[in-house]
């Protein structure tokens, strides 16, 4: 017999709201003061700058969406990397670097061979950390630092901070704020919950978004999830699209990729371009806390996971 899916208000197993849950819920704060912390910030990027953004897993889907997002807007060119696969003898005007920790090795180390030839720019929560040897100018979040492995408030305030040093910036982070008080505690859709199978879909900026809340559902919930730019998904992974799956949408979809979806009796989620795509990951994040308790399993420390990867020299 099927077990009775949760609701969104089902009790967690564990006899109170996991840490990671506790964190995901203080992002509209954040966002505020990371608005307010990017006034006047230095080493941010200036208009017209060649940039790069770089970091690694969650950091690096950061950097994906703000690079998107601020070459879009018309600022600047703008790319982004993962630290391990830079090509650092392309020429820049700036780089920035995403770490939460400030120990992350393949981090540490691009910035050692940036140094003296580009400047660089660390946003990290910890400032007692070997990145503030290596970079330039460091951009503190400490306020956003979490003690759960899985990266929730940080991410976001990281990807708040550098979207408020953008002209016109700050006021989209703190209307972003707004929506995300709302998501932090509306229901979470039912057939998101009931589902076996989650796809995320982003475009532009929202795609790294969409790759963050697969992870997340990765890392905490061990969930079977992918994430494809919304134009691609017609092309081969819709064929794992079936009734009890769901697609979720950060923003809206092409025009006639809803109703294909529906004809394979999947569920399409979000889409609906009310919120800031960065308060439709928040929705995410609990999903992913949710059916991480459903299974067992504890979302602030996944399997195979730790804090910060530090290799050996």
């Amino acid at each position: 017999m099927k077990p009775t899916p949760p609701s969104s208000s089902s009790p967690s197993p564990f006899s109170t709201p996991s840490l990671t849950a506790r964190e995901l819920a203080t992002q509209p704060e954040c966002w505020r003061r990371a608005a307010g912390a990017a006034a006047g910030a230095a080493g941010l990027p200036l208009p017209g700058e060649r940039v790069a953004v770089t970091g690694c897993g969650t950091s690096w889907f950061m950097a994906q969406s703000y690079a998107a997002l601020r070459e879009a807007a018309g600022h600047g060119e703008t790319d982004a990397f993962p630290a391990s696969g830079f090509p650092a003898a392309r020429p820049y005007d700036r780089v920035v670097a995403i770490t939460r920790s400030g120990t992350t090795t393949e981090v540490l180390r691009l910035l050692e061979r940036l140094r003296g030839r580009v400047p660089t720019l660390a946003v990290t929560a910890d400032p007692k950390t070997p990145v503030r040897e290596v970079a330039d100018e460091v951009a503190v979040l400490e306020w956003a630092d979490e003690e759960s492995v899985v990266q929730t408030r940080f991410a976001t305030t990281a990807l708040a901070f550098l979207r408020a040093g953008l002209p016109e910036g700050a006021a989209a982070v703190t209307a972003a704020a707004a929506d995300a008080e709302r998501a932090v505690s509306d229901p979470l859709p039912e057939a998101a919950l009931a589902a076996d199978q989650w796809t995320f879909l982003g475009s532009g900026w929202t795609y790294g978004l969409a790759q963050e809340a697969a992870l997340k559902m990765r890392e905490a919930a061990g969930a079977w999830t992918e994430a494809y730019p919304a134009m691609e998904y017609r092309h081969g992974p819709v064929a794992i699209a079936a009734p009890g799956r769901v697609v979720w949408a950060f923003g809206a979809l092409p025009e006639g990729l809803t109703a294909e979806i529906a004809r394979t009796g999947a569920t399409v989620a979000g889409g609906s371009g009310e919120d800031d795509p960065m308060a439709e990951l928040i929705r995410a994040q609990r999903l992913a806390v949710t059916i991480a308790g459903t299974r067992g399993l504890n979302p602030d420390t996944p399997r195979n996971l730790t804090r910060s990867v530090v290799l050996p020299h």
